[in-house]
């Protein structure tokens, strides 16, 4: 929840076995898929979610052949603790249509709801966004919309989130993806930032594994942690996936 210094990490490389012409087209992809992952630290747009520190997080996600789709996504946080409340971790609940409308164009048009229960705040910190994306080739451009007040902030419904970015094929299996966001809080300008990253991805061992730097233009005063530091300093995060 960003200027920044871009700094790259590789990743190691993993062998691959040779694929054959003659091989036998693969089954379908399981409209059912789940995922588990660990990370150094939990950023959402560009702000430690975590207080600097690693979470673990999984979720669950079901693509119907139309093109609908659901799921769900939890992450371990910290602040909603910091911010006085209760609860220690985020349940998102998602569901959506996407589909190509022309060759290497697709929409991706969604709700989003972000669930933290029990939290106890002032101001609730549960948040429903719409959200609507375009991608043609690498690039997508998405733009989220909240029906509510946004993650605690008072009177904040209506506040948006652009987020830019693309996805560089590297070759042997490497993605360097950079982006760039926007994030407003309606009616709380103070809290409003851009934030910007590059991340390096690769599958290797079953897993898919990223190196990103991430960092937000965020006032310090308006996102600091309970020890005083700034969560939407630039840092390097490490992670780790495995899809199933």
């Amino acid at each position: 929840m960003k200027p920044v210094r871009l700094v790259m990490s590789a990743l190691a490389l993993a062998l691959a076995l040779p694929a054959f012409a003659d091989d036998p087209a693969p089954p379908p992809a399981d409209p059912l898929s789940f995922n588990v992952g660990l990370v150094s630290d939990y950023r959402y747009r560009g702000i430690s979610q975590s207080r600097l520190k690693p979470a673990l997080q999984g979720g669950a996600d079901y693509a119907f052949d139309s093109g609908f789709y659901v799921g769900t996504w939890l992450s371990t946080i910290k602040w909603i603790k910091d911010a006085g409340g209760d609860a220690p971790v985020e349940w998102d609940i998602y569901g959506g249509y996407k589909t190509e409308i022309a060759k290497g164009v697709s929409i991706d048009v969604g709700l989003l709801q972000y669930e933290y229960v029990n939290n106890k705040l002032p101001t609730s910190a549960n948040t429903l966004e719409g959200y609507g994306a375009l991608t043609v080739g690498i690039f997508t451009a998405k733009y989220s919309l909240s029906t509510s007040n946004l993650f605690g902030f008072a009177s904040s419904k209506a506040s948006g989130y652009l987020d830019l970015s693309a996805a560089v094929d590297l070759g042997e299996g490497f993605t360097l993806t950079p982006h760039f966001g926007h994030q407003s809080v309606r009616h709380n300008g103070f809290y409003s930032y851009n934030d910007a990253s590059l991340t390096l991805s690769k599958d290797a061992f079953g897993a898919t594994w990223t190196a990103a730097v991430i960092g937000t233009d965020a006032d310090k005063a308006a996102y600091p942690s309970p020890d005083g530091k700034f969560l939407g300093k630039t840092s390097v995060v490490i992670g780790v996936k495995k899809t199933f």
